[in-house]
């Protein structure tokens, strides 16, 4: 399938850019929002998984965001919510069918709207997807804490989605495990995939020492685990994927 990329599209006032992933034929496709991680303006990393979701029938938005700025980044992750929710149409997208998903700091930013009803002015997305993070401490995007947002009962369940490697280097698969726990005994719908990867290769790429920085794979595990997970994706947003 034939998967067209927007790139360095403006999405908020401070000039921050975001990539979009869409497929030929997209009319109403469920959209996916997708947050980097730790590092700052790094949307070009999950470039190899955005276009393997797409390529499943949704439309998928990539931001820069800078985790180290003086909010850790949440005016940036607000902004690019925002601008999904206005301008999906104009790319083919349904803003009524939204997953937010995340990884590793992104992640965790993800989690936090889908346990606060007040991070987002009250937007919820139709489900949040996981890949690779903790949930023990508060979020980029808010102040209460995943894991005792879940267990307080005072926040309306949605669906999670949560992708672990089981080799994961950096966040141990036990974090994703716990927070399962918690989900489905709370009476979260809750997803849960642990796959034979490691941190990077949980988004179809491998680190570059010298760069210091995530690339495209090349093959092995990495490969395997991001087509996988890409297909998870689709499957949580409402695309193709049966």
């Amino acid at each position: 399938m034939t998967v067209y990329t927007d790139r360095g599209v403006v999405y908020d006032a401070t000039g921050k850019l975001l990539d979009i992933y869409r497929r030929e034929s997209a009319e109403s496709d469920p959209v996916m929002l997708l947050w980097h991680g730790r590092g700052p303006d790094e949307r070009t990393v999950l470039e190899p998984l955005a276009r393997a979701t797409a390529e499943l029938g949704v439309v998928v938005f990539v931001p820069d965001w800078r985790p180290d700025s003086l909010d850790g980044g949440r005016a940036h992750l607000l902004a690019s919510i925002a601008f999904v929710l206005g301008q999906a149409e104009a790319f083919g997208g349904d803003p009524h069918r939204v997953l937010l998903a995340g990884w590793s700091r992104g992640a965790k930013a993800a989690s936090g709207i889908a346990v606060d009803t007040s991070a987002a002015n009250g937007w919820r997305p139709s489900a949040v997807a996981c890949l690779a993070t903790r949930y023990g401490r508060p979020t980029p995007t808010s102040a209460r804490v995943p894991l005792e947002a879940v267990v307080s009962g005072d926040v309306d369940p949605i669906p999670f989605w949560l992708v672990h490697g089981l080799n994961d280097e950096l966040v141990d698969v036990e974090h994703s495990r716990e927070f399962a726990k918690v989900l489905r005994d709370h009476a979260w719908p809750v997803h849960f995939h642990e796959l034979e990867t490691n941190h990077a290769g949980i988004v179809m790429t491998q680190c570059d020492a010298g760069l210091r920085r995530c690339v495209p794979a090349t093959g092995g595990h990495a490969l395997e685990a991001g087509q996988r997970v890409a297909a998870i994706l689709a499957k949580a947003a409402g695309g193709t994927v049966a």
